[in-house]
């Protein structure tokens, strides 16, 4: 068997794995509320994300159903960098739901979904010894007992780990309607007393190498209100490290005997955090508890960890994508003192925001054709519209035929939504432009609506934001200017989507230092964008320059694409070559140079479909081909 240091993972999460429905208006009755998040959700799987961010390696052991619902949690899973080789579809149950508010800061009113649930199907079969003594630990949580034939799953996949050495961890985790304590309607409690549920959990704690509950969950396992008492009778029944989370106290750890004064146990403080949401906090805890634990840090580092988790998540909307991740927890360490509304830091909002939940792309290579007016221009105005959508079907088809790696797109939705939706979905990098088109000053296609317009976005959907800017422009005009990316940064943040911002200079082939300026003018704005899309300079100097521009005002920025401004090919591989000496390119996005003949050709009646498509791909592979030989050329 190998050693604990060899296995391939630190953490099997086994239990929930559901979609939580999350009521957008706050301070209100569930009743009342007319919008939902979607968002991962379920105590196992929050806590395997939370892990997952925080550089744990994990496994999630669980099942989902063979539905939408299932796909988006297998699809999360991945993003988040959870093992799903042992999250199994179950042919005959629904993916667990749970719709839930927040009306104030004490009242969470929630619903599960929950009969006969996906999750509550895991059987003997879909596991074996190897995988559980492929981890350093198992983590399994109360719900999953509340049924006798999880239950007996449960306890097999416990005696496992206790053959092949595997660590437990139990979460006490306890809710009562699930175990048929409440009505349906009361979700939200937290804590019935029943001797049936203790008697129950107290079969298990025997079994376990660290167990956390809160003090309500540390009641019912130890079958009295009386936390010591709770604690003592605990400890009479195993030898596991106990770890009783108090809220915004904090947490105590009991490695051994339970003191007289509890707080002579090893005590960490909590964070002074204003708190806005509960649900969810428990399992950032545990996430951040365990990423200490499992890494041999001290109990009270480790309860330090827990506790900043556990700050962040009730800071937040959500439960999964309320979890912090590693770069995230240290900064918040390195300033805790001073920050009581995390979700207020600037520092902190945007390493959540960059470092959390997105699938990372170190390459992207797209064909551009979101342009509207060129396309009108080609296709005239007799029956134009119709035309235009036709070509730009052929060639998403293009795309579509390589691999999606190599495939990304910028299509509009004017005249490209039917492109557009086709390549929606196929796991493709894929951009959308938000600019009306040719506007000096920028103005956006849905006026005044534009947060509005993002939320009915999917939320792959990249947004592409293209702007003529200057630092040499009159101060009138960046005054319109920057007034209106602010605005568009405040609609992406607020929708969670990510952004491309093109910024072409007037007269920048003549002066590539303009180029430059206006990254670090839009910096000093305040912009923050996912990627920047800039002109093909061949200028090594000004790509240097923008590096240090990027690196030093958002070491987080995902990189530069470089757009092709119709430069015939040997310019352009020479600008890609010049782009990946800086360090800062990561692909291209181009356009014209592609199709702008096949376009040409095709709304004259030269060529057919069929041509178009081939000469689509001949051109675009042409450029993919020429940035792949500059980028494995020595820098």
């Amino acid at each position: 068997m190998a050693g604990a240091a060899e296995r391939p993972f630190d953490l099997i999460a086994m239990g929930r794995a559901a979609v939580d429905f999350y009521g957008e208006q706050i301070g209100g009755r569930l009743e009342d509320m007319s919008s939902f998040a979607k968002y991962l959700g379920g105590s196992a799987a929050n806590t395997a994300v939370g892990s997952a961010r925080l550089g744990l390696r994990v496994a999630m052991l669980t099942r989902v159903g063979d539905e939408h619902m299932g796909r988006f949690l297998h699809e999360t899973f991945i993003a988040e960098g959870v093992d799903i080789s042992h999250v199994k579809t179950d042919p005959h149950r629904l993916t667990g739901l749970v719709v839930l508010g927040i009306k104030d800061s004490a009242t969470f009113p929630l619903i599960f979904f929950r009969e006969n649930c996906a999750d509550m199907g895991i059987e003997k079969t879909d596991f074996d010894a190897d995988f559980i003594g492929s981890s350093k630990a198992l983590l399994v949580n109360g719900t999953h007992f509340s049924k006798r034939e999880i239950d007996s799953v449960c306890r097999h996949a416990m005696a496992l780990a206790k053959e092949r050495g595997t660590r437990i961890v139990f979460d006490i985790d306890y809710r009562p309607v699930l175990w048929g304590l409440t009505s349906h309607g009361l979700g939200e409690e937290r804590f019935i007393a029943s001797d049936r549920v203790s008697a129950h959990l107290q079969s298990i704690v025997p079994h376990c190498d660290l167990i956390i509950g809160t003090e309500e969950e540390i009641h019912i396992a130890g079958g009295t209100t009386d936390t010591r008492g709770a604690l003592v009778k605990l400890r009479e029944l195993t030898k596991a490290t106990l770890v009783c989370k108090r809220g915004a106290r904090g947490c105590i750890v009991f490695p051994d005997v339970i003191p007289s004064n509890l707080d002579d146990g090893i005590v960490h403080p909590g964070f002074p955090t204003e708190v806005f949401n509960v649900l969810g906090a428990g399992d950032g805890f545990a996430a951040g508890f365990l990423s200490g634990w499992l890494r041999n840090s001290s109990l009270l580092d480790a309860g330090k960890f827990g506790n900043a988790c556990g700050s962040l998540v009730v800071s937040r909307h959500g439960c999964a994508p309320a979890m912090p991740s590693s770069r995230e927890l240290a900064a918040f360490l390195d300033r805790s003192e001073t920050i009581t509304r995390p979700h207020d830091d600037p520092q902190i909002v945007h390493l959540h925001r960059t470092t959390t939940g997105r699938t990372h792309r170190p390459r992207i290579f797209s064909l551009a054709f979101d342009h509207r007016r060129q396309f009108a221009d080609l296709a005239g105005t007799n029956n134009g519209d119709a035309r235009i959508g036709k070509f730009k079907r052929l060639m998403a088809r293009a795309l579509l035929a390589m691999p999606p790696e190599h495939s990304g797109a910028i299509i509009d939705d004017r005249y490209g939504f039917d492109a557009l939706t086709d390549v929606t979905g196929t796991g493709r990098w894929l951009a959308r432009p938000v600019e009306a088109a040719g506007s000096r000053p920028l103005e956006f296609e849905a006026g005044l609506n534009l947060q509005p317009a993002l939320r009915t976005w999917p939320a792959e959907h990249v947004i592409k934001c293209l702007v003529s800017y200057s630092s040499h422009d009159p101060f009138e005009l960046q005054e319109v200017q920057n007034e209106m990316l602010l605005t568009l940064q405040d609609a992406v943040f607020s929708t969670g989507h990510r952004w491309l911002l093109e910024v072409i200079p007037p007269d920048f082939e003549a002066d590539p230092g303009l180029v430059v300026s206006a990254v670090e003018e839009l910096y000093r704005l305040g912009l923050r964008p996912d990627w920047w899309k800039l002109p093909p300079l061949s200028d090594d100097e000004a790509w240097a320059a923008i590096s240090e521009v990027i690196l030093r005002h958002d070491p987080q920025c995902g990189g530069v694409v470089v757009l092709g401004y119709e430069k015939p090919q040997p310019e352009l591989f020479a600008a890609f070559e010049s782009a990946l000496r800086s360090g800062s390119a990561i692909g291209f996005a181009i356009g014209r140079s592609v199709w702008r003949q096949p376009a040409a050709d095709w709304f004259a009646g030269k060529i057919d479909d069929a041509s178009a498509i081939d000469q689509i791909s001949r051109q675009y592979r042409a450029v993919l081909n020429g940035w792949l030989v500059s980028d494995s050329r020595p820098t």
